[in-house]
């Protein structure tokens, strides 16, 4: 057997469909198929149960891929070790985040990355958290941007900064005339929401409890895949929504087309946190990222102040971080 066969099999159990394996895995589904069938033949046993409603992993399939997660955790810390000997803020950086974090807030820190460490290369990765953790944990990432709660073994999970919530509808929308926005403003049949099963949307929801459905209650054709198509949606004047500030304050629309609110105080937030392995030796590149984004986002409150205000100075200097 092999990592690679061992990687296999702990994704497939995951994804639970061949497809989405092998696309996690970057290899064609043949491949994969192959490749998990040739460990069964060694093993003499059979790890997962093919059916027309997807995969299952067998009880003894499920042993496996649990020694294969720490067998991967092991060979993560390995590699670990190995690079303690390395220059830390030079070479690859493997970052994961979410859909709902990584658009808005890579482009404001990747630049301050680059002028203090121009010889390391960051790779961003985008995706669900389930993947993210085990792509983290598995060595395959360095670090992930997350939202908290985000708890985990041997992973360090370090607050960066709170990001409050604001409601995003257009001008002419009756709350568009009030500074702030109550909780008892929304009316739950125009709150457009990301899918079922989305973290973004459970906290919108843990926040605004009114907003979950109650009973037969399910309104159709208002839930988005991405923000921006939440986005996109409010700007078609299909109702409001609700969203992190650094995603309402992206500048794609004219302004007579979108406006935000923000919420009474004290106001619904996120936290962001930056995780990454006990293990991982690299401590100076993790605290550079996390300065990096950490001024960004200063930088980023200053210049939104300073717009609503009129005011003017100098945002942020490499020296403050």
């Amino acid at each position: 057997m092999t990592l690679t066969e061992l990687r296999y099999i702990v994704t497939l159990a995951r994804e639970q469909h061949f497809g989405r394996a092998a696309e996690q895995c970057n290899v064609s589904q043949p491949t994969l198929s192959v490749a998990i069938r040739k460990l069964e033949d060694e093993l003499g046993v059979s790890l997962f149960e093919r059916g027309k409603q997807g995969v299952m992993t067998t009880p003894i399939g499920q042993r496996v891929v649990a020694m294969a997660n720490t067998v991967l955790e092991q060979t993560a810390a390995i590699k670990d070790v190995a690079a303690v000997d390395r220059d830390q803020l030079e070479g690859p950086l493997a970052l994961g985040t979410l859909g709902t974090i990584g658009p808005y807030l890579l482009p404001q820190f990747i630049p301050l990355l680059q002028q203090s460490a121009s010889r390391l290369s960051l790779y961003v990765e985008e995706d669900r958290l389930p993947v993210l953790t085990a792509r983290l944990r598995g060595g395959e990432l360095d670090a992930i941007l997350v939202a908290a709660p985000f708890n985990e073994p041997d992973v360090v999970a370090q607050t960066l900064f709170d990001e409050p919530f604001v409601l995003l509808l257009s001008p002419s929308h009756p709350l568009a005339a009030k500074t702030a926005i109550a909780p008892d403003d929304l009316d739950p049949a125009e709150v457009l929401l990301l899918g079922e099963g989305d973290p973004f949307r459970e906290q919108v929801l843990a926040a605004f409890p009114q907003l979950r459905p109650q009973g037969e209650w399910v309104r159709s054709g208002v839930s988005g895949s991405t923000l921006e198509t939440l986005r996109h949606m409010v700007a078609s004047r299909l109702g409001v929504t609700i969203l992190p500030q650094t995603a309402a304050s992206l500048p794609l629309y004219a302004p007579q087309m979108l406006v935000s609110r923000p919420f009474q105080e004290p106001a619904p937030r996120r936290t962001l946190v930056l995780a990454w392995r006990i293990s991982f030796p690299r401590h100076k590149a993790i605290d550079l990222l996390r300065r990096a984004i950490q001024a960004s986002s200063a930088a980023y409150w200053n210049y939104n102040t300073m717009r609503e205000t009129g005011s003017s100075g100098v945002l942020i200097e490499n020296r403050d971080w």
